[in-house]
């Protein structure tokens, strides 16, 4: 086994790997959220389905893309690691546990909104990424160019009730994950500093407001408007 193997399956080895993934994901969410605010734009969805078609044929687009869903994948099989570990490290709960004066909630049940996550990833999947791709999405033409009308298939879906109330139920637990996930990947990297962990939490805090509630602006907007 070499260094690099023991490296990664030891407890550190795992944290550094979430950490990482975790970070990579955040920079994903950064550029989807952005992206995703064309469809605010007002234009029947022309910047939105032009802006898909790029995300789906550029080749460094696609080149990240892999690397997302291995970061998915790594995040996920690493985090159920870790928390096998902890448990088999700890068979027998404390007789008395004060949780909620030496941690914060969100720290407390990470793997609680991970899994809630990652049941909302599916679904989202499911219902977009994998119609761009091999379902039957209507067309349309800009200048001659033909596109896949994206824009109608996310319009039609946030006419529903349930989608769009499950979407805006899953940002406020995205944004109760990144609230620890983010200055947590950071002192796990060994990134603390008296001067600047203050500004990481604080930048951490804005990001997990900021980031999902637009996203949840998103479905509502076409709900309340189409």
């Amino acid at each position: 086994m070499t260094w690099v193997t023991k490296t990664l399956n030891s407890t550190l080895g795992r944290k550094l790997i979430m950490a990482l993934t975790g970070l990579f994901l955040i920079l994903f969410l950064t550029g989807h959220v952005s992206g995703n605010l064309l469809l605010f734009k007002g234009d029947g969805g022309q910047a939105f389905n032009m802006y898909a078609k790029f995300m789906t044929t550029n080749p460094a687009v696609k080149l990240l893309s892999y690397l997302t869903y291995i970061s998915v994948i790594g995040h996920i099989v690493y985090s159920i690691f870790l928390t096998q570990h902890n448990k088999s490290a700890r068979p027998v709960s404390y007789s008395t546990s004060n949780g909620s004066s030496n941690s914060a909630w969100s720290s407390r049940n990470m793997g609680v909104l991970g899994t809630i996550i990652l049941i909302f990833l599916v679904v989202h999947l499911q219902g977009f990424w994998y119609q761009m791709h091999w379902g039957a999405v209507p067309t349309v033409e800009y200048e001659g160019e033909t596109y896949k009308n994206l824009f109608e298939i996310v319009s039609f879906a946030f006419q529903n009730e349930l989608l769009v109330g499950g979407y805006v139920l899953a940002m406020v637990f995205l944004a109760f994950h990144l609230s620890h996930g983010f200055a947590s990947a950071f002192q796990t990297l060994g990134l603390n500093h008296k001067k600047y962990s203050p500004a990481i939490k604080a930048i951490g805090q804005v990001y997990c407001i900021v980031v999902p509630t637009l996203f949840a602006s998103m479905p509502l907007y076409i709900y309340f408007t189409s």
